[in-house]
């Protein structure tokens, strides 16, 4: 060895073109078309030729790399096929790893592809389902019978929730397998509908009626004010719960009456402007008021001496939706704020609204040519569309008739 020195070595690596050139006694300089420069040791043994894998440059110096090349070349010449072994010591590696950890992995990878909601979910079914079964034990050795038995246990609890655990478990281990921690996914051919039944049937959004939110907005007062002005505003805007509860007042900007939704909020993964109408933004000015100084705009309500600034869960509202439900009943049907988004779309279509319009309020994608040719946002035309349908929201509470004149189609 000694054929080599680092100013060559720098000057290639310059240069940016491919190339091998040998050190001497095996010891061989690499560079790739992408720019990578890295050290193989070539050694025969068995009358076959093999290569072993040292590093990169200039993470291990030349210095380095000939001393490592002669302790494997010894090893070689005992007998060692150094290659093979390096191979089997990163399979047991592999195979060591917990569950757990490989989880870990896991989520780390998939922040930047999945959205924000799906990573809380998936990280909550780890915590709370599956790590305190599995967690210890290595990812090599959990079994399909594990995945099977975890998937039954919640299904008497939530067929929902089985079936979602089902998926997280099967996206893990299909990262192990990827990234050859497993060399199989426990996963593969255990189907739900065989562990926990068919898929439910889906339950028919509920689009309220006139004379229900007749009775349901001046009832919303004894479900707290924060409650309160939250319905108003998810039944005005048709806003997704989880993208009101998440949103900070740096999203709001009064001046211009819109609510700008950040693409990292949006379930579409792009920015969203919901235009305001007057009374929508007071809603959100009462809000601000009630914050006390969070940057949230329906910040949880901590216990006295805590400090800590974090949103309101979603799960909240559906709480306080139960308890109104109980008051209203036989006057107002049993709602989710889901269905609130589903009142709003079905009364912008009786009020004229124009399908693509009240589609793109509800910031539907609108697919197919539509959403290749047709880049405009339609936000005047949605401000006007959402202005009508507060409109006929405060005609109805007044009980002043819903006689609300329907726009005129172009």
């Amino acid at each position: 060895m000694g054929k080599l020195d680092d100013l060559q070595l720098r000057n290639w690596i310059k240069a940016g073109k491919a190339l091998a050139k040998s050190d001497g006694d095996g010891l061989t300089f690499t560079l790739s078309a992408a720019g990578t420069a890295a050290w193989t040791l070539r050694y025969r043994i068995g009358g076959r030729q093999k290569e072993l894998s040292l590093g990169r440059y200039p993470d291990i110096s030349l210095k380095r790399a000939r001393e490592i090349a002669t302790a494997k070349r010894a090893e070689v010449q005992q007998g060692v096929d150094v290659a093979a072994e390096k191979r089997r010591d990163a399979q047991e590696a592999a195979r060591a790893w917990t569950f757990a950890r490989l989880a870990e992995d896991y989520l780390e990878k998939a922040g930047a592809r999945l959205a924000a909601a799906t990573m809380k979910q998936r990280r909550q079914q780890l915590r709370d389902y599956i790590n305190p079964k599995i967690g210890p034990l290595r990812a090599a050795d959990v079994s399909p019978a594990d995945v099977v038995g975890i998937a039954e246990t919640l299904s008497r609890k939530s067929l929902h929730v089985a079936r979602l655990t089902l998926i997280t478990l099967r996206e893990v281990f299909a990262h192990g397998v990827a990234r050859h921690v497993l060399t199989a996914n426990p996963c593969a051919h255990v189907k739900a509908k065989a562990v926990i039944g068919g898929r439910p049937d889906q339950r028919e959004r509920v689009m309220l009626k006139d004379a229900e939110i007749a009775a349901m907005l001046p009832a919303l007062a004894g479900i707290g004010k924060q409650n309160d002005l939250t319905v108003r505003i998810l039944l005005a805007t048709a806003a997704r719960i989880g993208e009101l509860t998440r949103a900070e007042w740096r999203h709001v900007d009064f001046e211009r009456a819109e609510w700008r939704i950040p693409p990292e909020l949006s379930k579409t993964r792009k920015p969203f402007a919901i235009p305001l109408a007057p009374a929508v933004a007071g809603w959100f000015a009462e809000l601000k008021a009630l914050a006390f100084g969070s940057r949230y705009v329906l910040p949880i309500r901590c216990p006295r001496g805590e400090k800590t600034d974090r949103p309101m869960e979603p799960t909240t509202l559906n709480a306080a939706l139960n308890q109104l439900a109980e008051r209203l009943e036989g006057s107002c049907r049993r709602f989710t704020p889901h269905d609130l988004r589903a009142t709003c779309r079905s009364h912008l279509g009786a009020l004229g609204v124009d399908v693509l319009i009240a589609e793109r309020c509800l910031n539907h994608s609108l697919g197919g040519l539509v959403a290749v040719y047709d880049k405009h946002d339609y936000l005047p035309e949605r401000r006007r569309a959402l202005e009508l349908w507060v409109a006929k929201l405060a005609a109805i509470e007044a009980g002043a008739g819903f006689n609300i004149v329907p726009l005129k189609r172009a």
